[in-house]
């Protein structure tokens, strides 16, 4: 069975030596004082080690099922659900009002991704409870919130989102789901929605749909669309659940991956709901879900790549296989282990400084959300809209890449159910479809998110690239193998960014043609100045000779790496990007 521990030493490395959290000046930030966060994570690590990873297997094989309306989740997953309601670890980042412990949203991240390593499936329930909630702190109204809030952070009910329907995906306008006002200030939803991940479980007493529908006059296309709260039994007047509402599960989607978690076709025939927020702009309320969710799924991205890793290192390091090049390591054995390899290492290698780099770009988004929210930052919140794409993108999209990388040191065993690698490849790859697929995320990127505010964000991020280069401009130690290759990765993506500037509005498929080639070459310039800055913290621990040395020289070796073997990847990207759309459009569609 395959193997989980939480990276906490790493994830305090990011907190307090990178971040310096308590030194931000973020209301809630001076709690975060190292023992204080080392509990949390390490109590968290313990449930994620000893309860979830252990079904995570097990729910894989097993599955849900649909009998008689009812879903049943995976033998195991109800008592592990309640152990992670008992902690109170739904509410960790949740306002105090309703229950929650009101830390920040970082601690959250932190949280999210070692739960979600050890049990991605399982981890699901409570993230998408997570995402409905804060669309109702947002848009609720005081009844709404008064009524929900409460049960959904103590995670006795639970929360859904619900988009996609059989005919539409990404293009939400054409939904056909309808809601007819009723004259008391409830509505009757009918249609159908699919791909509703824990759209229906045993786990909680109660499940509270958010459901996108179109009433009465709203017109043509997404500004038509209202959201709407639906429970799945009514709510009685003492606050339980009454009767149930007129939404029933048709099916159970048979999936690539994630089995542990009950994704569903919904049927609404004539459910009661109440609008969130104004009629007509349900979208406005959907994306405070989204958003979060978008980050949430980067943070699966990497966090899959983290467990298939940590199994890979373990196998690398015991099977036997061949002899080293430059002679024998294992004199006493019949062969040398897999990790003498120079391959099996460049494979490692590739794996763990991908996964540090993303982990440090996720935490610092979440800073990010969290300077936002606490302080009202608004260049804050206009970087993380910028960046959210290329958290969801690319991160996604390398995740899966390394998770099969570490399938692949396996050999053939990899490729054998027994040991458990498939499963990891088999999850991470739904991270790069859900909450937006990522063609989508890169035309986001660069369709909208660059031009936001007159581009300003995006010289915001480039001004940090380049003041931060300046500032430690003088430390040899960190010059030519972590600033200056920054430095050029920059340059590519200015470079790249006014060609779309240049040739963009005259033929927009130019840009388009490019735009997954941007989202990768911004993703390496964003994990490029992350591996600067634990570069940087790295070699401050090391002058300052406190701590364990041989983790920072680690952490350094690892950083070189990466800006040496891959943060080049920017070149290649920019060469596709001024190669414009031409190649990619030549052909007619009949000639496919």
């Amino acid at each position: 069975m395959p193997i989980y521990n939480a990276p906490a030493k790493d994830m305090q490395f990011i907190l307090h030596d990178m971040l310096k959290a308590t030194e931000t000046g973020i209301p809630g930030y001076d709690e975060l004082e190292r023992d204080f966060t080392g509990a949390i994570l390490d109590e968290a690590g313990k449930l994620a080690t000893d309860v979830l990873a252990p079904l995570n297997a097990s729910g894989d094989v097993e599955g849900c099922r649909l009998e008689n309306g009812v879903v049943y989740t995976p033998k195991g997953f109800k008592e592990a659900f309640a152990a992670v309601k008992e902690g109170g670890w739904n509410g960790l980042d949740l306002p105090e009002e309703f229950g929650g412990q009101n830390l920040p949203y970082v601690m959250g991240c932190a949280v999210g991704e070692v739960f979600c390593s050890a049990n991605m499936a399982l981890n699901m329930y409570q993230g998408l409870t997570h995402g409905a909630i804060n669309a109702l702190v947002t848009h609720g109204t005081d009844e709404q919130k008064a009524t929900y809030l409460p049960k959904m952070v103590s995670m006795e009910w639970t929360g859904t989102m619900n988009l996609t329907e059989p005919h539409c995906g990404t293009d939400l306008g054409m939904i056909r789901t309808k809601a007819d006002p009723q004259g008391d200030g409830s509505y009757l939803i009918t249609g159908q929605k699919i791909f509703i991940s824990a759209g229906d479980h045993d786990m909680a007493e109660n499940i509270i749909h958010l459901v996108l529908a179109k009433a009465p006059g709203g017109g043509e296309g997404t500004k038509g669309i209202s959201l709407f709260v639906v429970p799945k039994f009514l709510i009685k007047d003492d606050g339980t659940p009454g009767e149930r509402n007129g939404v029933s599960v048709g099916s159970i989607e048979e999936k690539m991956g994630i089995h542990g978690n009950s994704t569903c076709v919904l049927n609404y025939d004539g459910a009661r709901g109440w609008l969130v927020g104004e009629e007509h702009k349900g979208m406005r309320a959907m994306f405070v879900m989204m958003n979060e969710a978008r980050l949430g799924v980067g943070l699966q991205g990497y966090a899959q790549a983290e467990a298939a890793y940590q199994n890979a290192v373990a196998y690398a390091k015991d099977r036997l296989q061949g002899r080293a090049v430059t002679g024998a390591e294992n004199k006493d054995g019949p062969a040398d282990p897999l990790i003498v390899h120079p391959d099996i290492r460049r494979s490692l290698m590739d794996q763990k400084s991908f996964i540090e780099g993303a982990r440090a770009f996720t935490f610092w988004g979440a800073h990010l959300i969290d300077r936002a929210h606490r302080m009202g930052d608004r260049d804050a919140d206009g970087l993380i809209s910028l960046l959210t794409p290329v958290i969801k993108g690319f991160q996604t999209d390398m995740g899966f890449d390394m998770a099969v990388q570490a399938q692949q040191v396996y050999g053939g065993h990899g490729y054998i159910e027994e040991w458990g690698m498939s499963q990891f490849v088999r999850d991470a790859r739904i991270a790069m479809i859900y909450e937006g697929a990522n063609g989508v995320q890169a035309l986001d990127l660069v369709g909208r998110k660059l031009a936001v505010d007159g581009g300003k964000p995006a010289m915001a991020f480039f001004e940090m690239v380049k003041t931060f280069i300046k500032e430690n401009d003088g430390r040899e130690a960190l010059k030519a193998d972590f600033l200056e290759p920054l430095k050029a990765a920059s340059k590519d993506l200015q470079t790249a960014m006014m060609y779309f500037m240049q040739n963009g509005m005259k033929n927009p498929n130019a840009a388009l043609a490019g735009s997954n080639d941007f989202m990768h070459l911004f993703g390496h310039v964003c994990l490029g100045l992350m591996w600067a800055r634990m570069g940087l913290a790295a070699q401050e621990a090391l002058d300052a000779g406190t701590g364990d040395a041989a983790f920072y020289e680690t952490k350094l070796a690892t950083g070189r790496y990466y800006m040496a073997r891959h943060l080049p990847a920017t070149g290649m990207h920019l060469a596709r990007i001024q190669s414009g759309a031409e190649t990619v459009m030549a052909l007619p569609a009949e000639a496919f």
